[in-house]
């Protein structure tokens, strides 16, 4: 089992220092989210809150994941950077994967790339992007950036997109791991097919979940293939849900302590944050790896 530390929508000038801190304590991951922008009128709801609203989501401050990621490669060494998710279908996939392999080379090797639909329409319109279709759409655009981040020329010819031949460069030494976020059916269909499945959170059906991936994966013939299963999960924080966990087939935790969804600033001091991710380090990961 392993551990990603989740802290989003706060202040910027924390991300340095707590991925420093989470990289000391033995946390394996840093959890990078993903938002374009907050439209003043929009009757979409969330779908990991139990009311649906969206309200938090106002003025928090979310970085551009490879942007992030870069720079915090940058102040580390070893800790990897998951990507948690990034709204694939409203960005072009070449120039998608021109930013992640930067990141990719720029963290030698330590980026894992989820992604999802987006479940807002806003998102797609202000982006000029057709919400029709999209499935269709997140599908190729998979295709194009792990076809191009594995290096070497490429061609696409699909519905959405009909690329000539071509590569970039650099591209990272290592495959960087693609997983699927979305608990619906095609996302869980397309994680079966993938690397792996993140968790959004907010649920309690995880378990169904991820029997549905198993069969999934016996079904596209991939069971006998690795494959990643990241989760939030209350049980991660004690020793027997985290061997529950595993024996479920989870590969990784993703842990926070704090909740983020509630409307206005995060006023937790940067010390108090730090000191409940080495808290938790040398409490449950400490048990559970001994």
């Amino acid at each position: 089992m392993r551990f990603t530390y989740a802290e989003a929508m706060t202040d910027p000038s924390y991300m340095a220092p707590l991925a420093q801190a989470a990289e000391a304590a033995g946390y394996d991951s840093f959890l990078i989210p993903d938002s374009v922008a907050y439209p003043e009128e929009s009757d979409s709801q969330y779908p990991f809150t139990e009311d649906g609203s969206r309200e938090f989501l106002e003025d928090k401050p979310i970085l551009e994941p490879f942007a992030l990621v870069s720079a915090l490669a940058m102040v580390t060494e070893r800790i990897r950077f998951t990507i948690s998710v990034l709204k694939l279908p409203i960005r072009h996939p070449v120039h998608t994967a021109k930013l992640a392999a930067s990141a990719a080379v720029l963290s030698n090797n330590r980026l894992t790339l989820g992604v999802g639909v987006s479940p807002w329409p806003e998102d797609y319109a202000i982006t000029d992007t057709p919400w029709e279709y999209r499935g269709k759409r997140m599908d190729e655009c998979i295709d194009i950036v792990s076809n191009l981040l594995d290096g070497g020329f490429h061609e696409h010819h699909g519905e959405v997109y009909d690329l000539q031949s071509l590569k970039i460069c650099p591209v990272p030494t290592e495959r960087v791991p693609i997983l699927s976020g979305g608990h619906s059916a095609p996302a869980l269909r397309r994680a079966a097919r993938l690397d792996g499945w993140i968790h959004g959170g907010g649920t309690d059906d995880v378990d169904d979940i991820i029997d549905r991936l198993l069969v999934l994966r016996r079904d596209a013939g991939k069971e006998a293939d690795p494959f990643e299963i990241q989760v939030m999960s209350a049980d991660a924080f004690s020793v027997d849900g985290l061997r529950r966990l595993e024996e479920k087939g989870v590969t990784e935790v993703m842990v926070g302590f704090r909740w983020p969804y509630t409307v206005g600033p995060d006023t937790e001091p940067l010390q108090h944050k730090i000191d409940a991710l080495e808290r938790f380090a040398e409490t449950t990961i400490a048990a559970y790896r001994n």
